[in-house]
């Protein structure tokens, strides 16, 4: 395999490359090359391959890039202590899901996903896009006031190459979740919450699956879940849904004052909120066992365990 074909092989390809290594007399060398082709490039690569994507989202970049990395530190929320932490335990890199540097500021522009989702669910395009716009503008402007260098800027400093996948590790966490829920009873909104609830990452955390609005003995109806769209649609979409024949939504988590406004205006629908850390967990539970296959070792900080 030639130097180019190694740069744009997939990770399944990358893998079955390393085990026909190992049953020749090259393999020492060609497992050294195999190391040497995972760079940050490659990461993003495998977290894109995780969702089955090609193009990376705003909200996702190699911010610092980095070459024959081994090991990396994974965490959801990254901070100079992270990258001091990693720098100490001698990682090569540091992998970010939540939008750092410039993707936090870009945030915004991967909210037209719950467009996508709104549509698919009977709400008609021009209400999804009126309800997507607060949203859009609530988020924007927040971060608009945001210090978004800071993290990025210690990570040069330091030397330290880093990326942060935030939209395709959730698109996995939304599959995996999807297909526990269609694998079991929906008739009732608590079918749908036990569902989640034996999923490992959900299973271990302190944060339980909730009912936050409507109750879960009620009839789960046309039920919806809304996830891999940056954050959760609030108040605003919430309503769409419930307006537009959809009878249980089903969040990762929810603002305080966004519910408040659910439960002033009487909406009739059940909101199932599944917990943030449980979910992000799953995401980057699935990006660290294939960077793992690749020969990688990964440092786990503050996720939550897949078994």
């Amino acid at each position: 395999m030639s130097c180019i074909e190694w740069e744009t092989c997939s990770s399944e390809q990358l893998i079955l490359a390393l085990v026909m290594a190992c049953r020749s007399d090259l393999n020492f060398s060609l497992c050294r090359l195999v190391a040497v082709a995972v760079d940050t490039d490659r990461i993003m690569k495998v977290g894109l391959e995780l969702a089955g994507w090609k193009k990376m989202p705003a909200d996702s970049a190699v911010h610092i890039k980095g070459k024959n990395i081994n090991k990396v530190l994974i965490g959801i929320d990254i901070g100079t202590a992270e990258l001091m932490l990693a720098k100490q335990l001698e990682c090569d890199a540091v992998i970010a899901h939540h939008p750092i540097g410039a993707t936090a500021v870009n945030f915004y522009k991967v909210f037209d996903t719950h467009i996508d989702y709104m549509v698919e669910h009977g709400v008609p395009k021009k209400i999804a896009r009126e309800a997507v716009e607060k949203l859009k503008e609530r988020i924007e402007t927040r971060n608009h006031a945001s210090i978004y260098s800071d993290v990025v800027g210690a990570a040069k400093a330091l030397g330290m190459p880093l990326v942060n996948i935030h939209q395709p590790c959730d698109e996995y966490m939304r599959q995996v979740i999807l297909r526990a829920i269609k694998a079991s009873r929906t008739e009732y909104v608590s079918d749908i919450v036990k569902s989640i609830g034996k999923i490992p990452e959900f299973r271990h955390a302190a944060t339980k699956v909730r009912v936050r609005f409507g109750n879960q003995n009620n009839k789960a109806g046309h039920w919806t879940l809304v996830v891999a769209a940056g954050t959760n649609g609030g108040f605003n979409i919430a309503k769409a849904y419930f307006q537009h024949g959809v009878s249980t939504v089903i969040y990762l988590h929810i603002d305080y004052g966004e519910l408040m406004k659910m439960r002033e205006e009487k909406l009739e629908g059940n909101l199932v909120v599944m917990g943030h850390l449980g979910g992000d967990s799953i995401g980057l539970n699935g990006l660290a066992e294939r960077l793992e296959n690749l020969g990688i070792e990964t440092v786990r900080v503050g996720i939550l365990p897949n078994r």
